[in-house]
């Protein structure tokens, strides 16, 4: 359960005369007071470098025609869902620091507890579409063209957007069922099926065991399947002659590798956190959980702005053109 703090009166009148629409508590950054101002800056900037790293790949993918092409429209698929990461708990995080808003309603809880964890199936999902895209490109190079196009990846896109909710939506639903007691608080600045499931006052068992297998055969198992993956492209990688050759194409790989490390270990340190920490101190649950939902959509438009030759290029042509259109103007 998470630790009790002092609610404020505003929150107990509210969740009294709201009975059917119970209201919760998002506790936010408790004990940090001192130092709320640095915390309300380093969120702003973790924003910032998210949403308009991410929509600044689109762009220049969007921008670019030879980076249309399936390994970029993935690409696009992992900017558009860290975008959505980002935005799902945009509202309540920057809302306890701006406004100094701690109540939300349970509907509105119940919606961003779907987005959060849709997106985030989503982005294992793209993860798991692209190393396959990988494995393809290094494993079978001359049957690529052949077996990843266009419309393949559009279609495991349409999957992989429609997997995480359709999976989700029965599990949140239900949560509108259980009668809900105590305080109602929740650790975080923003809402998780986990920690609401702890707030009911009935037995969950099915809440617990779908949650549990959606997990392990969605995001374990495409953990797996990339592993089995990355398995098979260092075997393939392994037998080439060259030491020149194998690190050549082995680079090839690092973006996706950093962006899979980069989302699952923190993931899998949430997990456990959630499942055998219970006695941790709350400032465990709360720093894992920031680092889940935050870290991955802010590095991953700086890892491949990094590592990606084309997307490099890319960039530094429309700054260029930007440049030029401003030296024309001025």
């Amino acid at each position: 359960m998470p630790t009790q703090y002092p609610l404020s009166p505003r929150f107990m009148l509210l969740s009294n005369i709201t009975q059917f629409s119970p209201m919760f508590y998002l506790t936010g950054f408790p004990g940090l007071k001192a130092i709320e101002h640095w915390i309300f800056i380093l969120f702003f900037l973790m924003y910032l470098v998210a949403i308009s790293g991410n929509f600044f790949i689109l762009t220049v993918i969007k921008t670019n025609r030879h980076l249309h092409t399936p390994m970029y429209y993935l690409l696009s698929f992992l900017a558009i869902t860290d975008l959505g990461l980002s935005v799902s708990t945009l509202p309540t995080t920057m809302g306890i620091f701006w406004f100094n808003s701690h109540s939300i309603y349970f509907e509105t809880c119940q919606i961003q507890m779907l987005c959060i964890h849709s997106f985030s199936f989503m982005e294992s999902s793209v993860l798991l579409v692209m190393s396959f895209d990988r494995f393809v490109a290094i494993c079978h190079p001359l049957r690529y063209s052949v077996i990843i196009t266009s419309q393949r990846v559009v279609r495991a896109g349409l999957v992989v957007i429609l997997r995480g909710p359709v999976a989700l939506v029965p599990i949140v639903l239900l949560l509108k069922a259980f009668p809900y007691c105590g305080p109602r608080v929740l650790s975080h600045s923003f809402c998780l099926h986990q920690e609401v499931i702890h707030l009911a006052c009935v037995d969950t068992i099915f809440n617990n065991l779908y949650g549990l297998t959606l997990v392990v055969f969605t995001v374990m198992l495409d953990l797996v399947l990339i592993a089995l993956s990355y398995g098979v492209i260092l075997y393939t990688v392994a037998r080439l002659t060259s030491q020149e050759e194998r690190l050549r194409v082995f680079q090839t790989c690092t973006s996706h590798l950093c962006a899979v490390l980069v989302f699952f270990v923190p993931m899998m340190g949430l997990s456990l956190v959630h499942r055998f920490g219970k006695n941790a101190p709350p400032a465990v649950h709360l720093l894992m959980a920031n680092i889940y939902l935050f870290v991955p959509p802010m590095l991953n438009p700086i890892i491949y702005s990094i590592k990606t030759k084309e997307i490099r290029h890319a960039i530094t042509k429309l700054l260029g053109l930007r440049k030029a259109k401003a030296e024309s103007w001025g």
